[in-house]
């Protein structure tokens, strides 16, 4: 395999957790690692090279830009003899990019992946299959290859490279929609992905008010509070940046405490890799119960209380 491995995320943190990735893919394809950025500051890129990169690429540019721009500007980059992988941290907004940069390359794409091996002169890519219940192993055959790769994939870990800043010229293409308005999305300030301690709810909770309660278990424990989709998407009771799953984070915390949730995969996917699990649930049969380190079968309303008393009296 030749041409070279690039990465591309909205988000420094992103960056480097491809990076770590990246480099170890490269040693194996004996492949060129670099790092793409957009509308940064050259000073401000010196910890890509940290992390790794033996080339960043910075395109200059003031002002903001549309999934067209960023698409024309990666494939620009990523063309002909450019790098034959492209890395993509999968958000919503890269999982779009990685869509139409394959388009553009001829190149086949997976999105969601949740690793990455080499295994000879193939890539092989694992992602959830089958709604959650399996993981499928998928290996690109066209030259060029696209993959969008979940958030907290990989730790990020430095592992400095005599590596090189270079400036690009590519402007981007003409705009085909108008910019007529921008809101600003509801959301919080809160990185549940980085948690120690997690506390996510579910549909046995009845009521918003009754956040209450969990949000004093989270005080107790100096956790973050999660949610399901349900919570987010269908209620509309905490943001989307508290949702755990599928469709939201999956998030590594020492303590994950589930209460009032039942355990579909689509959830638990995004908490398998907690160190400890705590499940909260009145049905003793309830599939959360199997992946959990402990259990306590009982009503949310009486269990969440008692329990917050008794780390309460236990710290005081």
């Amino acid at each position: 395999m030749s041409g070279g491995i690039i990465i591309f995320s909205e988000t420094d943190q992103g960056a480097f957790e491809l990076l770590t990735k990246g480099r170890e893919l490269s040693k194996v394809l004996n492949m060129e690692l670099l790092a793409l950025t957009i509308g940064r500051k050259a000073e401000n890129l010196k910890p890509y090279l940290e992390y790794g990169a033996q080339r960043v690429l910075l395109i200059p540019h003031d002002g903001v830009l549309d999934t067209d721009a960023y698409t024309q500007m990666l494939y620009e980059v990523a063309k002909d003899d450019g790098p034959d992988i492209v890395l993509i941290r999968s958000t919503r907004a890269g999982k779009e990019l990685a869509g139409r940069v394959a388009q553009k390359l001829q190149a086949g794409c997976v999105t969601d992946a949740l690793n990455l091996t080499a295994k000879n002169s193939d890539l092989v890519v694992d992602r959830y299959a089958l709604g959650g219940n399996t993981i499928s192993s998928e290996v690109i055959r066209t030259k060029k290859k696209v993959i969008s790769v979940m958030p907290g994939a990989f730790e990020a870990q430095k592992a400095p490279a005599q590596g090189k800043i270079e400036t690009l010229s590519i402007a981007p293409p003409p705009r085909r929609v108008e910019l007529v308005e921008r809101k600003k999305k509801e959301s919080e300030s809160v990185n549940i992905e980085s948690a120690e301690a997690l506390v996510c709810v579910g549909k046995g909770l009845s009521a918003k008010e009754d956040l209450a309660i969990v949000r004093d278990l989270c005080a107790a424990l100096k956790a973050e509070l999660g949610c399901t989709r349900t919570l987010s998407a269908d209620y509309h009771w905490l943001s989307e940046d508290r949702m755990v799953g599928i469709s939201g984070k999956r998030c590594k915390p020492k303590l994950h405490v589930s209460i009032g949730i039942s355990g579909q995969i689509q959830h638990t996917v995004g908490i398998m890799s907690s160190k400890l699990i705590i499940a909260i649930n009145k049905d003793k049969e309830a599939p959360i119960f199997k992946m959990a380190d402990y259990g306590i079968v009982g009503d949310l309303y009486q269990v969440v209380p008692k329990l917050v008393q008794k780390i309460q009296t236990r710290g005081s």
